[in-house]
């Protein structure tokens, strides 16, 4: 039987200094951003590897990867809704709560990923509504067909992490991430093109790979939390059947207003494109060069975000009213930071960092670079306003507080950004710029929203401490 005694020895130590929280959150959230870079390298050698294959197969990869992308994004918001639910707890060191949080964690993304069958099912009768090519739909959607076996295991993963991540594992996730980066392009280089004397199976390899590379990530976390002293005394897998209804729901009530904010987001992106080809090919060349430093950039203030979620949720656990504040600010200034460096790098090398992504020597090279430069340099200011409106997200999560979050980036994604990028894009004539403008204004929007949420939830809960200490 667990004793309070033996739950104190893993008590997380209070320490408000603003030492220890820049040391703390640096702990929690330099792997978080290699994991989130090691991620983006996977799917970057699927495309380096299967363009190999020809056009027609690499459309059908990233087309199937967008099917995939969506579901996933979706579905990491119940992934997501377990971190301040663990965080929490075992900031109260409440072992009982964190295992039903887990069990009931991975219950709702198997549950979730069972309803989806359908989609995966009929994958190729939906891209085809979509008005996607026949050849290439069908093509995705025998793609779909195996890797949406490995969805499963990439959620159940991702779960896992909530539990490594509070106890402030965060380098076991960074580990896992990248030996996954470099197991999935060894398999893909020999399954897909036919090297150390196995088949070249193409797309269907690569399809392969995607499955074996997210269920070994699922098995190791899965290995390490039944292994390691700190996470086996959760027994998570221990009588795992048993439901918890009332855990089982707070993650669908957290849950699905982060997945329905993450969605909101990634096809604002979408949306961003699809503007940006009824503007011309060149302009769409060109946004697609910025969009793509604009993502790698974001894994910065992304990290740090999920960073905030764990800090600021063991911290409201132990009921640390300054430890959340200080938490809060810690992440919030970093992110300010490394996005103001990153800008600035933007700012002065913005050709450069173009034909990085470009043949020089192609024929409309020059057009391309040309367009592309001035919208770099507008990443730089976008970067900073996207990077603080998902760290605000991250610590606002900690605080198990996602509805009215959501509703604020809705409103700041799509009536805001989304309006005024079509606005400044095509009645005042501005074209790409005016797009990228538009959802400037949009994230700065939600950034500000977001932040003035938090400070409105803290000001109400030192009035409640305040009044509690008068009674």
């Amino acid at each position: 039987m667990d004793t309070q005694a033996d739950a104190n020895v893993y008590a997380p130590a209070t320490d408000n200094r603003w030492a220890s929280h820049i040391r703390a959150t640096l702990m929690l959230g330099i792997p978080f951003i290699g994991a989130q870079l090691a991620q983006l390298g996977i799917h970057t050698t699927d495309v380096m590897i299967v363009g190999r294959l020809g056009a027609e197969q690499l459309a059908a990869m990233v087309l199937a990867a967008q099917f995939l992308f969506v579901i996933l994004f979706f579905g990491s918001g119940f992934s997501i809704a377990v971190i301040p639910m663990v965080a929490q707890a075992y900031g109260q060191s409440d072992i009982i709560t964190v295992r039903r949080s887990m069990r009931m964690g991975l219950w709702v993304v198997i549950a979730y990923w069972l309803l989806l069958q359908p989609a995966f099912f009929y994958a190729e009768d939906i891209l085809l509504a979509a008005g996607q090519k026949p050849d290439v739909a069908r093509l995705a959607a025998d793609y779909v067909a195996i890797g949406h076996f490995g969805l499963l295991p990439g959620l159940l993963y991702n779960v896992l992490r909530a539990l490594i991540s509070a106890i402030g594992r965060a380098a076991v996730i960074l580990n896992v991430t990248i030996a996954m980066l470099v197991t999935n392009a060894v398999l893909a280089y020999a399954l897909v093109l036919g090297h150390f004397g196995l088949p070249a199976m193409g797309l269907h390899g690569a399809a392969i790979v995607s499955v074996v590379v997210q269920l070994a990530g699922f098995l190791f976390a899965a290995g390490y939390v039944q292994l390691q002293e700190e996470t086996r005394r959760y027994e998570i897998f221990v009588r795992f059947w048993r439901p918890d209804w009332r855990a089982f729901f707070e993650v669908v009530r957290l849950g699905l207003p982060i997945g329905i904010t993450i969605l909101a987001e990634v096809s604002l992106f979408t949306a961003a494109s699809l503007l940006m080809g009824h503007i011309g090919t060149i302009e769409l060349a060109a946004h697609g060069i910025a969009l793509q430093w604009a993502s790698i950039a974001f894994m910065l203030p992304l990290g740090l975000g999920q960073a905030a979620t764990v800090r600021v949720g063991v911290a409201h656990g132990q009921g640390d009213h300054l430890g959340v504040l200080r938490a809060s600010i810690t992440v919030l200034v970093m992110a300010v930071a490394t996005s103001s460096i990153g800008g600035l790098l933007f700012f002065l090398e913005p050709t450069y960092l173009a034909s990085l992504f470009l043949d020089t020597r192609a024929p409309e090279a020059e057009a391309v670079l040309a367009y592309a430069g001035p919208l770099i340099v507008i990443a730089g200011i976008f970067q900073l306003v996207d990077g603080l409106q998902a760290v605000a997200n991250g610590v606002l999560r900690g605080l198990k507080d996602a509805r009215i979050p959501m509703i604020l980036a809705l409103i700041a994604y799509w009536p805001v950004g989304f309006f005024l990028a079509w606005v400044f894009a095509f009645p005042f004539g501005m074209g790409g710029r005016g797009v990228w403008f538009g959802f400037l204004v949009g994230l700065a929007a939600a950034a500000i929203m977001l932040i003035a949420r938090f400070y409105l939830l803290m000001r109400k809960d030192t009035s409640g401490r305040h009044q509690a200490a008068l009674i």
